[in-house]
């Protein structure tokens, strides 16, 4: 039961080191700045649309 709350916790800095290296590994290191570069875009686009959709809600008011 122990080893379960810890799996599930928060990881330490060796477990987010392990983490990085698997990612690493996987996707190799040309790929990993085409997947930064497409989450930024995708965060961007989702905080546009979110003041997008303030706008329309305080222009009704």
């Amino acid at each position: 039961m122990n080893s379960i709350v810890v799996f599930l916790g928060m990881p330490s800095a060796w477990g987010i080191i392990l983490i990085l290296a698997v990612i690493l590994l996987m996707f190799g290191g040309k790929k990993i700045p085409e997947l930064m570069r497409g989450l930024g875009s995708g965060i961007k686009e989702f905080k546009d649309a979110t003041k997008d959709d303030e706008n329309k809600d305080q222009s009704k008011k």
